[in-house]
């Protein structure tokens, strides 16, 4: 996946050695999307001022798209790679490409966190999951998720995705990142960061049958 252990503590010891020239929080933590995770980055518009920095008047989702002119930044880029970068569009926000490395199942937050302590207490293997200003949730699951979930949750008993406020991200899709926010809103939030003991994201069948459950429970409460 890239740089070892020692490679991020040198990537943020070099940060600091390095503290005249172009830092953020936004390099150190693409540099280790891109370097440690193998994740692939784009920068994304801001929301300035209620307006989209994309400078379109008219854009349908200001503050929350990767900006079309911007070269995708690859992953195995290192920290002076994602610098350069950032240093031409500052303050673009982190947005990381599904798809490719993971797809994400999207659920509202509540759900999640529900979700995540009885996951927790059976002990499935979990990866990362984000939790969105807007009180939604990603859990970041194998590629090739997003295509296969209505299937999945068919094969479970559970007719319809869109009944559990389940929704899958895949290829054409992209998640807002730490420690950018979206659309102005707020800042996007770890519930569970990515792990260095961790192999990969998990097969969703795995997490699949608990967060049907949960959400199920979720909206049956609501109504």
């Amino acid at each position: 996946m890239g740089f070892t252990i020692g490679g991020i503590r040198e990537i943020r010891s070099g940060a600091r050695r390095r503290g005249r020239s172009y830092r953020s929080s936004e390099c150190t933590a693409v540099a280790e999307y891109t370097g440690l995770w193998g994740w692939d980055v784009v920068r994304g518009a801001r929301a300035v001022g209620g307006a989209c920095s994309c400078g379109r008047a008219d854009c349908p989702a200001p503050g929350a798209h990767p900006l079309d002119f911007a070269p995708e930044i690859p992953a195995g880029a290192t920290l002076d790679e994602v610098t350069r970068a950032w240093a031409e569009l500052p303050g673009a926000a982190v947005m990381l490409v599904a798809g490719r490395a993971f797809d994400a199942i999207e659920v509202a937050e509540p759900t999640a966190r529900r979700a995540l302590t009885r996951m927790e207490r059976m002990g499935l293997p979990l990866g990362p999951v984000t939790a969105t200003p807007d009180g939604r949730a990603h859990f970041f699951v194998a590629p090739g998720t997003a295509s296969q979930l209505p299937r999945l949750l068919y094969r479970m008993g559970w007719d319809d995705p869109a009944s559990l406020d389940l929704r899958g991200l895949g290829p054409g899709t992209y998640l807002t990142a730490p420690p950018s926010d979206v659309g102005g809103r707020g800042p996007v939030r770890w519930l569970r960061p990515p792990a260095l003991d961790t192999a990969g994201p998990p097969e969703a069948r795995l997490l699949l049958g608990t967060l049907a459950y949960v959400a199920h429970r979720s909206r049956a409460r609501e109504n």
